[in-house]
């Protein structure tokens, strides 16, 4: 149970190793699909920490951003900046929208009902768990389009996409990646690294909108959580992505969609405006 501006009781706040034991799966889980695990975080910061829904979507929103600040050094030495230099139209098309996806998201985020944001975040835990099945086990094509058209659709993909990561408090790599090799013919490693150019800026966006509100107080009321959680979450990802390959990924992906799709029917279930 969480108090009414969205704190975690003291007998959870004391329980620091759960938060890092936590993280550490998440983190894990994520590293396995190289990604950094939000989607997995998410449900547990409400469901297991007791976090209100839009109390978990801010503490969600700073842990993925500092995931990625760490990860992105590690990307960068695996595809070189001045490699990813020559893509640098696509993550501004897909950052035009983006950007204003992000804002718009965070701001219907703290303005809906609670009922209404377990809701929503029940039906994008749905698309994660699609698009998580879709790039792991299916070989992406692309779509061969006219450049305007091309263009437009980068600036209303990354629209799209900047609201749900800002809604779920996600960096949206789960959506970045195959939109990026499906619309201008990358290859995946290199869309791994541009997604992560793209979803920076984009979070930070979505952070700056999410500390107009008084919500964010939830994060100096936790700090301690977060960064433990956030030790444990870079922890496991360095785990996750030395099993990288260990795990099949005909087992491993419908394990992890079926742990989304689980997630999403628990979350739809909320009827109160705290739990």
């Amino acid at each position: 149970m969480t108090s009414d501006d969205g704190t975690i009781p003291a007998r959870i706040i004391r329980s620091l190793p759960l938060g890092v034991t936590a993280g550490a799966a998440v983190g894990a889980l994520g590293g396995m699909i190289g990604l950094g695990g939000a989607e997995f975080r998410l449900p547990l910061l409400i469901g297991l920490f007791g976090f209100a829904a839009l109390a978990a979507v801010i503490v969600n929103k700073a842990m993925s951003l500092i995931v990625v600040l760490t990860a992105l050094p590690a990307r960068l030495a695996a595809v070189p900046l001045a490699d990813l230099g020559s893509h640098w139209t696509v993550a501004a098309n897909l950052l035009a929208g983006s950007l204003l996806g992000a804002w718009a998201g965070a701001s219907w985020a703290v303005r809906m009902r609670t009922t209404t944001l377990y809701k929503v975040l029940a039906a994008l835990m749905v698309l994660m768990a699609a698009a998580l099945v879709l790039t792991h086990t299916t070989t992406l094509g692309t779509l061969t389009l006219p450049g305007p058209v091309q263009t437009i659709a980068g600036v209303a993909a990354g629209f799209g996409i900047g609201v749900a990561a800002a809604i779920m408090g996600v960096a949206g790599g789960e959506l970045l990646i195959p939109t990026i090799v499906l619309l201008y013919a990358i290859d995946i490693k290199t869309a791994g690294s541009l997604s992560l150019l793209v979803s920076l800026p984009t979070m930070l966006v979505a952070f700056a909108r999410y500390s107009r509100d008084g919500s964010f107080a939830v994060l100096g009321a936790n700090l301690r959580f977060v960064a433990v959680m956030v030790m444990g979450s870079i922890a496991g990802a360095l785990v996750g992505g030395l099993l990288l390959g260990v795990i099949p990924d005909l087992v491993l992906i419908p394990s992890l969609a079926a742990i989304l799709l689980i997630s999403a029917v628990k979350l739809a279930r909320h009827a109160s405006p705290s739990v």
